[in-house]
């Protein structure tokens, strides 16, 4: 595959494929596209689709507690012959208050386990940049916990960001398996244009290889045709009405995004970069940014903006006075994608119900709901 951020998720398919599999495992890192990927291997290997009701358990350490889903994952199914639990909320291990109760029961767990179910348990509060040497010292910190604890006895499934050349390379080679030729310039300007975010650039590279057809070539010309700018500068759009706290705005903006492409098919899509837009805003904050001369500097490969969003980003950026308001927004952003996974009955309301919550001035909060935002 073409790079080091490739190979982790790729040796857990490879494990998946050869159907040997550790009882538990930690993803770590908040990168959806290698996690997506790793999903669908395990509901294609271990899943039989009429059995997906038995089979497959989303769970939130926020909503359920280790010994229930321990004790779930030791009872053997009566209509399942294997089980695959989900397990969101790894944050709440590493909180206010001990744990070491929690986690030696997953360690006990492991020890014995049903051999007929595997623990997945996502730590996707945490961000792994392409380049590890520039994680962030609140994500290396975590990390570290994680992999001194849950990693002494769980598989670790790193799921870093990969950069600009990884994200080429691999836009070429998807194309060569499916028999369409990219030119190189093609290929680079996709990943440039859309930051290196794989989520994104697999979803447009499917719909430019549908566009190429018969011809099985996809040039410059094509992506600039297809994907620059139009989604990207929707989302800015999105955001400059939320920063502003222009709530009929907000919601104009997004009935536009969902009426048009994909529609609510697209919502994890406009999480996904909701979350990220606002990650920026949040390192942008943190590092005092206040023209776009320091956002190449502020931004590592892989995490930019799009050349035009630039002084969009840095001016939304500047209107959140405080760490803790971009953090409650991502709480609420992670919440909200929660929801979207869980098949609402409408994923336009939770989207709409979201903006809105992005889209209120800040409340004041307690000294102890401040800490538990920013440390964790």
């Amino acid at each position: 595959m073409p790079g080091r951020s490739f190979a982790p998720s790729e040796r857990f398919v490879a494990d998946v494929s050869s159907r040997k599999l550790r009882p538990a495992y930690v993803f770590i890192g908040d990168e959806v596209f290698f996690r997506d990927h790793c999903r669908q291997a395990l509901l294609e290997h271990f899943v039989p689709s009429d059995l997906r009701e038995f089979s497959l358990h989303d769970l939130d350490l926020a909503e359920t507690s280790v010994a229930d889903i321990l004790d779930r994952a030791r009872t053997p199914s009566l209509m399942a012959p294997f089980q695959v639990f989900f397990i969101r909320g790894v944050k709440n291990l590493y909180g206010k208050g001990s744990h070491a109760e929690e986690l030696a029961a997953i360690e006990e767990y492991v020890k014995t386990p049903n051999p007929a179910a595997v623990l997945i348990f996502v730590a996707d509060h945490i961000n792994i940049p392409s380049d590890a040497r520039r994680m962030e010292m609140t994500d290396r910190d975590r990390y570290e916990r994680i992999r001194e604890t849950l990693g002494e006895y769980c598989g670790m499934v790193e799921l870093a960001r990969v950069n600009e050349d990884e994200g080429t390379r691999w836009v070429t080679e998807e194309g060569k398996k499916r028999q369409v030729k990219i030119d190189q310039d093609a290929a680079r300007e996709l990943v440039d244009a859309l930051g290196a975010d794989m989520m994104m650039i697999s979803r447009e590279l499917e719909k430019l290889i549908l566009y190429a057809g018969e011809r099985k070539k996809i040039t410059l010309a094509d992506v600039e045709t297809m994907v620059l700018a139009a989604k990207r500068r929707s989302l800015y759009e999105l955001t400059e009405a939320i920063s502003s706290k222009d709530k009929s705005r907000a919601l104009a903006v997004l009935d536009a995004l969902l009426s048009s492409g994909d529609g609510e098919e697209a919502s994890i899509g406009h999480i996904y970069m909701l979350a990220r837009t606002f990650r920026q805003m949040l390192v942008l904050l943190e590092k005092n940014v206040r023209d776009t001369r320091a956002i190449w500097q502020a931004l590592w490969p892989g995490f930019r903006v799009p050349t035009f969003a630039a002084e969009d980003i840095v001016r939304q950026a500047r209107r959140y006075k405080s760490r803790r308001e971009l953090t409650v927004a991502l709480k609420l952003i992670a919440q909200a994608d929660l929801a979207l996974r869980s098949s609402p009955p409408s994923k336009r309301l939770v989207l709409e119900q979201l903006v809105m919550q992005l889209s209120e001035e800040p409340k004041p909060v307690s000294g102890e709901w401040q800490q538990e935002l920013i440390g964790g």
